[in-house]
């Protein structure tokens, strides 16, 4: 377990990206300021982006498939963070879950990887990804989620960044 944040009265606010792809868009600073811990769920793309984010709020990240550099080795494939009363799971690619979130106590499993933003509840456990904030993919939005943590209650909210076109 990387980070946590201790319980709260008011809950905790937690900023979610993914897929930046080395892309540090000012919308999506923008969008996750005010946070009190950044989850990012791998395509990190380059260390900068992880730098940009500490400038926000202690980050979590995790290692994806394109974050093959010698500082991406150095990054988990998983991480489990404490907010208050609950334990998030987080990952890169969804399909590569190895554990049963119900059973091992988990209440929200954070991914990214496919680009296209969820947040679902099932069987008692939120399965959020934030879609990508790096580089637009086909018709894909361009996202980052927030989770607010109450106790041992969550709920999620996709924030669909409005963008400038980037070149490239």
């Amino acid at each position: 377990m990387r980070a946590g944040l201790g319980p709260s009265r008011g809950g905790h606010s937690i900023g979610v990206i993914s897929d930046t792809h080395g892309l540090v868009r000012p919308e999506a600073i923008e969008a996750l300021r005010g946070s009190e811990l950044i989850v990012h769920a791998g395509d990190i793309g380059a260390p900068e982006v992880l730098d940009a984010l500490r400038a926000l709020a202690p980050v979590v990240a995790v290692r994806g498939n394109n974050d093959t550099d010698e500082w991406g080795r150095t990054l988990g494939e998983t991480e489990v963070v404490e907010v208050g009363d609950v334990h998030l799971y987080v990952l890169h690619d969804l399909h590569g879950l190895d554990v049963d979130p119900v059973a091992a106590g988990f209440r929200a499993v954070i991914s990214g990887h496919s680009h296209r933003p969820l947040a679902e509840e099932r069987r008692g456990v939120l399965y959020l990804n934030p879609g990508s904030a790096g580089p637009r993919r086909f018709n894909l939005p361009i996202a980052v989620a927030r989770l607010r943590v109450s106790g041992s209650s969550l709920s999620a909210e996709i924030i669909e960044l409005p963008t400038r076109r980037i070149p490239g």
